[in-house]
């Protein structure tokens, strides 16, 4: 190892000195950084929270009104069933064969 002249040296500590007192500065910019993260992370996750709370509430919605329309179409063709049936039960009763319908 080269010997340093006794300046070199004192050079030398002084510029690791000046950095280390510089040190709490940047660690408090950096703990003010992390706060302001945490803070914008926070207010993100709520916002994505409430946006997905409404998408489930939308979905729920729009199932319901798939439900309820798929419910009515198959309460419809239930009616035309039983009236066919009541139809033929009639027919019957009368001594009638009652014709086939062809399904479409």
């Amino acid at each position: 190892m080269a010997t340093q002249t006794l300046g070199a040296r004192v050079d030398n500590l002084e510029e690791r000195v000046t950095r280390w007192e510089e040190l709490p500065a940047h660690v408090e910019a950096l703990a003010l950084q992390v706060l302001q993260l945490r803070d914008e992370m926070r207010s993100e996750f709520s916002t994505v929270r409430d946006e997905i709370r409404a998408g489930d509430e939308e979905t729920r919605r729009t199932l319901r009104d798939d439900i309820r329309t798929g419910l009515a179409e198959v309460m419809a063709q239930a009616r035309v069933l039983h009236e066919d049936q009541q139809a033929a039960l009639a027919l019957i009763a009368e001594g009638r064969r009652p014709r086939r319908k062809r399904r479409e």
